[in-house]
Formats: structure tokens, C-alpha cells, sequence
């Protein structure tokens, strides 16, 4: 069964501290700690990691792919945060690759609202960033298989 990563970059520096808004030290930490726990439980293996161009997004996909095994990462079409969710939700209904989605608020979570609810205003998740969903695709849609904030795992990892 087909598998969907929904990861919402880590915490970026402010645009006032760096117009690039690159990862802050906490946005790394965050993503570090994702990305090491599912390493330990699931270690996801994505065919590839698409993220939004943005440099936070990219910072954030390079680090996963580095910590899982040097899986491609390419810039994505249409994951900046205001594109239309239903774009890709028709394309993942295509695809039956494993696939890690990085990206942002709104559109991640209208993405997940259209995968399990057909909505994208339903808000069926909250995402958090350098939190990650797991969407498995099922016989007639999507069910979610589990989600991982960094903030529950600072003790753990």
C-alpha cells in the first residue's frame, strides 16, 4: 500500500533576521528529532522527497533524506502555501510510490483534509512545523496511519 509523508518544515528564522528564512537552530533540532525517532521505528522510504522550493522546505527535506538514506529530494510543483490541495490530491491518487511531500500551512493540512475527509475546510489535522502525518492510500481512499510532533518526542530522542 502506497504511503504519503506530509512534513511541515521546521521553525524558520524570522524574514527581519534573514530574508531567506532558513531553518533557526530550534527548526533544525526539530526536524532532527522526527526525523531520528521514525529512523528508529519506521524509517520511511519515500521514492523520492519533493518540497516546496522554498529554503526551509528544502533544509528540512535534506536533512530526512540524509538521516534515511540519501533519498532523492527535488523541488515539487505546487506545494507553496496557498496552492490548490486538489492538484495533489490527484496526483497522488495516480502514483502508487511511496512519496514524502514537504511543505506548509495551509496547504499541507487542506492537502490532508482532501486525502481523508474529501474537504479541504474540514481541518481533519493540525500539522506542526518539523511534525510529520502518514497517509496510506486504502481500497477507496486515504487513512491516516500516524502523526509525529517534535514536541513530544524531547525526551525520547
Amino acid at each position: 500500500m502506497m504511503r504519503v509523508y506530509l512534513m511541515q518544515h521546521g521553525l524558520a528564522k524570522d524574514k527581519n533576521e534573514d530574508a531567506a528564512r532558513p531553518l533557526s537552530d530550534q527548526g533544525r533540532a526539530d526536524v532532527q528529532r522526527t526525523t531520528d525517532f521514525l529512523a528508529l521505528l519506521e524509517k520511511p522510504q519515500p521514492k523520492n522527497i519533493l518540497h516546496s522550493g522554498k529554503l526551509r522546505a528544502e533544509q528540512t527535506a535534506d536533512i530526512c533524506a540524509k538521516i534515511w538514506g540519501g533519498i532523492e529530494v527535488n523541488e515539487g510543483n505546487e506545494l507553496s502555501p496557498n496552492a490548490d490541495p486538489i492538484l495533489w490530491a490527484t496526483r497522488l491518487a495516480s502514483m502508487s510510490d511511496d512519496v514524502m511531500l514537504v511543505g506548509h500551512l495551509p496547504h499541507l493540512q487542506r492537502l490532508a483534509s482532501v486525502l481523508i475527509c474529501g474537504d479541504a475546510q474540514a481541518e481533519a489535522v493540525s500539522l506542526r512545523n518539523g511534525g510529520m502525518l502518514c497517509v496510506q492510500k486504502t481500497g477507496d481512499g486515504w487513512a491516516i496511519q500516524w502523526q509525529i510532533n517534535p514536541t513530544l518526542l524531547a525526551a525520547v530522542v
